[in-house]
C-alpha cells in the first residue's frame, strides 16, 4: 500500500477530504519521528504495536564487490514490536 492509497483509505473511512487525511497522516510521521529521537524514544500504540528506538553497535564487515574488510559504524534504528491484536488479524 502506497502513501496515496492509505491517505485515500483513511479519508473514505473517516469520512473526511483527503487533503485533511494527508495532514492527519503528516502529522502522526512528524509526531512518531519526534517522539523516537529523544532519550528511550517509544511509542506504543495499544493493540497495534510499538515503535522502539535501539542502538546497533559498531561491527566489522564486508565489501561484497572487492572482499575487503569495512568497519561499520554504530547506529540507531527503528524497530518495531506488533501487540497481539495485530499479530492474530494477520
Amino acid at each position: 500500500m502506497t502513501k496515496a492509497q492509505l491517505v485515500e483509505q483513511m479519508a473514505k473511512d473517516a469520512g473526511v477530504s483527503k487533503t485533511a487525511a494527508a495532514a492527519a497522516l503528516d502529522s502522526f510521521v512528524t509526531t512518531v519521528t519526534k517522539a523516537l529521537k529523544k532519550k528511550g524514544g517509544r511509542v506504543t500504540l495499544v493493540g497495534f504495536g510499538t515503535f522502539y528506538k535501539t542502538r546497533r553497535k559498531a561491527r566489522k564487515g564486508r565489501n561484497p564487490q572487492t572482499g575487503e574488510p569495512i568497519k561499520i559504524k554504530a547506529t540507531n534504528v527503528v524497530k518495531f514490536k506488533p501487540g497481539k491484536k495485530l499479530k492474530e488479524a494477520v
